[in-house]
């Protein structure tokens, strides 16, 4: 799993039926929960009601497909909200 920022949403009134049930959202990883990374953004299924600015865990790959189940594909899941980050026993992010 990686730690990323929801940066918003994306909008799709016509997609594959499995997607159908989700909410999708524009992510973007973050290293320890304080700011989002350089690195390009992407889009994952919601499958635990996150908002914007809020940071979660993504899953990939065959967990992400087995978490949003067998009928929806994809690649990347938002599988649960951050309450506090902790590295090496300092507290990097705390949700607000």
């Amino acid at each position: 799993m990686q730690l990323a920022t929801v940066l918003g949403q994306v909008v799709s009134t016509v997609k594959e039926p499995g997607l159908g049930r989700f909410t999708l959202l524009l992510v973007q990883d973050t290293a320890d929960g304080a700011a989002p990374d350089d690195g390009a953004s992407y889009v994952a299924v919601d499958l635990v009601g996150a908002g914007v600015g809020e940071v979660v865990l993504v899953a990939s790959g065959g967990a992400a497909r087995v978490a949003a189940g067998a009928d929806a594909p994809t690649d990347r899941a938002v599988v649960a909200i951050a309450d506090t980050v902790i590295r090496s026993g300092t507290v990097t992010y705390r949700k607000t």
